[in-house]
């Protein structure tokens, strides 16, 4: 690094909650975009995944420590916050003249509460869509007024919080640069598919839906912007050759959107026949209005696809505002599976109205949907969406981390925090244990030995352990049994 260039250190914040983490080392694409903005500005860039290195704060402070740096930046959803926080402290104990900044949803919308918290080690929020206004952020950082004038910024001075007008969002998504060299690719893997480089690229941001539970709609504002099918490819050939990936997540919230360019997109994928493994989310609806296309799908890559069919009744989805009907979710998973796709979704507990008996109902529905992989999740009203408003008086955590979708928040009216966690975890046993012995059954190799891995990966995660150990069971032991029998 020259001396008379600034650095900014750009870390994931050190969290860990289970579910996610079993399939793969994720990498962190939108540190990736802010890097380039960073270049771009004239500064110098790291980009220190704690996460994925699975560093604790012993480490994390030995490599600040080892480094210089003039700004922190990390970012936060609602459950990663309070290790972001911690983050931020930690560099101003090891660096007291750093600055610190954070980005992300959580910081978006509850900045009032992060700023006036005593001693926040916090200095800028950027809300909101974050390249342009880091890079004007970074260009100007040597003029405090300048600096102070940066679009979405968010800080206090004087014990008056200040918030900056935002930008637009970016209308050309092909106009921003990923420094996708700054992330060391060693460390990203997706677990079921053996000597694998995981990627990660989006095609698209934003969902125009209005689901009341969901951060990414108000985030977004609910709109959706796609890139050029021809520079989403571009990218996947660049990771494939430079890097060696051969495995990608596309991390849109909403890449199907638009069926004509989706298409266009899978043509050119297919076109330049790269051998790769595509892993997507979508919306059920937009499964069955492909069925025509779903071949495509699969001579693409796409091997795994997941669908929020979130609820077994359409009074539930309606009251959460999912715009699709029961009938489409089993219809999208069953299409998935028609196609030798593997087909992945969630179920949500612990609403207001649950009872033990509408438990059983979901799970049941679950069965007869038979996606290959079901998460039963706990309702989760993050403190900024519309969910949130309605459910307020029945909160009983308020620990932050516990957001996750795994631990429950809010209690039912006839039911306890303890039970709902309790049912959480049967319905996973009485959901996969059955399972098991149908994948050994499955005659193509690839989707049997996808799935068993996956099972094999699911069954023995901290995670299940631990929150199978509550009910006096061995997750691991109960697959090896099945499995030899």
């Amino acid at each position: 690094m020259a001396a008379d260039r600034k650095k900014i250190i750009l870390v994931t914040p050190p969290y860990h909650c289970g579910v996610v983490e079993v399939a793969g080392s994720w990498p962190p694409l939108g540190f990736a975009y802010l890097g380039a903005q960073a270049r771009k500005a004239g500064w110098d860039v790291e980009i220190y995944d704690a996460m994925t290195l699975r560093h604790d704060f012993k480490q994390i402070r030995r490599h600040l420590g080892s480094v210089n740096f003039d700004i922190l930046a990390t970012s936060a959803i609602t459950p990663t916050y309070p290790d972001a926080e911690q983050l931020c402290k930690t560099a101003k104990e090891v660096k007291p003249d750093c600055v610190t900044l954070i980005g992300g949803v959580h910081p978006t919308f509850c900045f009032r509460e992060i700023l006036e918290t005593p001693e926040c080690p916090i200095d800028y929020i950027i809300s909101g869509e974050g390249e342009l206004p880091l890079f004007q952020f970074l260009t100007n950082f040597d003029d405090p007024d300048k600096r102070h004038q940066t679009p979405n910024l968010i800080h206090s001075t004087n014990g008056k919080i200040e918030i900056n007008p935002p930008l637009p969002f970016v209308e050309d998504l092909d106009t921003l640069d990923v420094a996708s060299d700054l992330l060391d690719w060693s460390v990203y893997k997706y677990y079921v598919i053996p000597n694998s480089v995981l990627g990660a690229v989006s095609t698209s941001r934003g969902c125009n839906h209005e689901c009341t539970f969901c951060s990414q709609q108000r985030f977004w504002e609910k709109t959706w912007r796609g890139r050029r099918p021809a520079n989403v490819v571009a990218e996947i050939e660049r990771l494939n050759k430079q890097h060696g990936i051969n495995v990608v997540l596309f991390t849109d919230e909403y890449p199907t959107f638009e069926r004509d360019r989706w298409e266009e997109l899978l043509d050119r994928i297919i076109a330049a026949d790269l051998g790769i493994y595509i892993l997507i989310e979508t919306r059920v609806e937009d499964i069955v209005r492909d069925e025509d296309i779903l071949p495509k799908y699969r001579r693409a890559g796409v091997i795994h696809i997941y669908v929020g069919a979130e609820a077994t009744d359409q009074e539930t989805l309606d009251s959460i505002n999912k715009e699709i009907t029961v009938a489409d979710s089993q219809r999208a998973i069953a299409l998935i599976a028609e196609h030798k796709m593997i087909s992945e979704t969630s179920f949500v507990l612990g609403f207001i109205n649950e009872t033990p008996k509408s438990i059983d109902r979901t799970l049941k529905q679950a069965r007869e949907f038979n996606p290959d992989f079901a998460h039963f999740l706990a309702i989760t009203p993050w403190p900024y969406s519309e969910l949130y408003k309605g459910v307020k008086d029945q909160i009983e955590v308020w620990d932050y981390r516990n957001y996750n979708l795994i631990d429950p928040i809010i209690k039912p009216s006839a039911m306890t925090l303890a039970e709902i966690d309790l049912a959480i975890i049967d319905c996973y046993r009485r959901f996969y244990m059955p399972k098991m012995l149908d994948f050994r059954r499955i005659k193509d190799s690839f989707r049997r030995e996808y799935l068993l891995t996956s099972m094999k990966l699911i069954m023995t995660s901290s995670f299940l352990i631990g929150k199978f150990a509550r009910l006096g069971l061995n997750p691991k032991a109960m697959m090896n049994k099945i499995l030899s029998d």
